[in-house]
């Protein structure tokens, strides 16, 4: 940060300053990913349920911490109606998407039949809080969360409106936003991406594997991703349109902690 700069500077109590900063695919997660998602969800009325594993078994020496470690948690958070539920899965050894671990997994299956999920989305800390809160928003609006309603454009279209330009080479199946650092974009799914699709565990080494929705920020080439997300072949496309809708938005965002990779790029002023 500028020391020099008046919204730069520590508040008189040691508060870090507040700012309105932009565009919001640039913004990072405030450190508040877990907490943003959480509290949206907390407000629709699911229901957080705990679960640990790996708690050490008490001891002699049950006034040590150490033998009495939670080695792993996971928080899951379930709709009312049981059809859709949202993982964090941060502190469970998570695999990794473009070198970053995931932390939110989202799912949904379409009736209570249905003994596994339909589709499953992946996010990884440092994406915009407010883009999962408003994926998330859309998916509990919804009678049949499996059913999708639009096809590819209805993803594009969102960015599209917001100053997004489509792929040169591919524009039916990709965009990116006006800095060229965030990208979204239709293809294979990456491996250990969930489905509900049967085919999907039975492609071959030689074939394509299932096509879905595919979102990532890079502040610079060869540089570390600042976030990225996942969507299986499953996820209904106007859902996806919610989250492109919500990261490509033009409207600021609150933030007390700018990425170090992207700051120089933010246009901020003081909350």
């Amino acid at each position: 940060m500028n020391q020099n700069s008046p919204i730069d500077r520590p508040s008189p109590n040691g508060a870090l300053p507040v700012y309105w900063v932009g565009p919001r695919c640039l913004a990072g997660d405030d450190g508040r990913l877990y907490d943003t998602v959480a509290d949206t969800l907390t407000g629709l009325g699911w229901t957080a349920l705990t679960i640990v594993r790996g708690l050490h078994e008490d001891t002699e020496f049950d006034d040590v911490l150490e033998d009495r470690q939670v080695l792993r948690s996971t928080v899951l958070h379930v709709s009312p109606d049981g059809l859709r539920w949202a993982q964090w899965m941060l502190a469970d050894e998570p695999f990794h998407l473009g070198g970053l671990p995931m932390a939110w997994q989202v799912c949904a299956r379409e009736d209570r039949s249905d003994m596994t999920a339909r589709w499953s989305a992946y996010f990884t800390p440092g994406l915009p809080g407010e883009a999962v809160a408003d994926f998330l928003l859309a998916l509990d609006a919804r009678d049949r969360p499996a059913t999708s309603f639009g096809g590819p454009d209805r993803v594009l279209d969102a960015v599209t409106a917001k100053g997004w330009f489509r792929d040169i080479d591919q524009p039916a199946a990709g965009a990116t936003d006006p800095t060229f650092t965030s990208h979204l974009a239709f293809g294979e799914v990456p491996p250990l991406i969930q489905d509900g699709d049967p085919s999907v565990l039975t492609v071959g080494p030689e074939e394509a594997g299932p096509m879905g929705w595919q979102a990532w920020s890079q502040p610079a080439p060869d540089a570390p991703y600042l976030w990225a997300a996942s969507f299986s072949a499953g996820v209904p496309a106007d859902l996806v349109a919610a989250f492109a809708a919500s990261l490509s938005s033009t409207a600021p965002v609150l933030r007390r902690v700018l990425p170090e990779s992207t700051k120089d790029r933010l246009l901020r002023a003081p909350a």
